[in-house]
């Protein structure tokens, strides 16, 4: 891990069981006693594995919204601020963006869609939101290093973020040029009326991705790679009545009618001209 980190500037990796040990512990403990949602024990069991791998540096993005564990800005903040002082009370330089998500986040919910969409921001395109908050955990992580005048939007723009994220793959024995999974079946579900599409639930979109095989039920549970949700319309784009919505993406047709339960009232289109006001990507910074 430390040779392809010197060597390429990143490397992507998992952790092992004996990072933290105590912390699956702790977490059966919180399960069983109803403390999952206790915020002291959210951040300590994060930060513990964030201190232990000896990292200078640490930016953390803390989601709040429908699809976040964290439904209202007061909890976020509360997390953000406890898990920014354990991290500096140990000597960690820490920061915490507070980010949206009441809407998904770019316009795909599920793995390889998700990939093929990083991949696209890395040769500087992709989704406007996902580009706007890649570059500003950039930035801060980039300020937290000392290198105030190093520019993450230019590293989009001439190709060397994309350099560098396929010499990464190269050096971990992946193969950069590799086709990405697609699933199987796909269903487009359409726009039942013109209009301003106002609002997208970012909660709705992230269960019907796991009901398309995205996610697990149960540990055991096998994860469709090609599976998901993909969005043709973001809040504040103006539709037309008939036209691609959402297309859903799964390997067993079977599980459409599950996902489709999921997305009624997801959406809300509004009579054109409706004034719609959008939610910034960042919504706090915490240090």
């Amino acid at each position: 891990m430390l040779s392809v980190l010197d060597g390429t500037g990143a490397v992507i990796c998992a952790a092992g069981d004996g990072l933290a040990p105590a912390d699956k512990k702790l977490y059966a403990l919180r399960d069983v006693t109803g403390t999952v949602e206790a915020i002291p024990l959210i951040a300590s069991s994060i930060m513990s594995k964030k201190i232990a791998e000896g990292t200078g540096s640490l930016v953390l993005d803390v989601k709040v919204g429908s699809g976040a564990f964290m439904k209202t800005l007061d909890d976020a903040r509360e997390l953000a601020a406890t898990m920014v002082g354990l991290g500096t009370d140990s000597g960690v330089k820490t920061v915490a963006l507070i980010t949206d998500m009441s809407t998904p986040l770019g316009l795909t919910a599920g793995n390889a869609l998700e990939v093929r969409e990083s991949v696209e921001v890395l040769a500087g395109g992709g989704p406007a939101d996902v580009v706007e908050l890649t570059l500003a955990l950039a930035r801060e992580m980039l300020d937290a290093a000392g290198l105030k005048d190093a520019d993450p939007a230019k590293a989009l723009a001439d190709g060397s973020a994309m350099d560098v994220w396929r010499r990464m793959i190269t050096a971990q024995g992946g193969d950069p040029d590799a086709a990405l999974p697609t699933a199987r079946e796909q269903h487009v579900v359409k726009a039942p009326a013109s209009g301003v599409l106002t609002r997208v639930d970012a909660y709705d979109i992230g269960v019907a991705a796991w009901r398309l095989g995205a996610g697990r039920a149960r540990k055991e549970d096998p994860v469709q790679a090609g599976a998901g949700v993909e969005l043709h319309a973001r809040p504040g784009d103006t539709v037309r009545e008939g036209q691609p919505l959402l297309t859903l993406h799964t390997d067993t047709p079977e599980r459409f009618d599950y996902a489709l339960r999921s997305i009624e009232g997801s959406y809300d289109i509004n009579p054109a001209g409706t004034d719609f006001k959008s939610t910034p990507v960042v919504l706090e910074r915490i240090a």
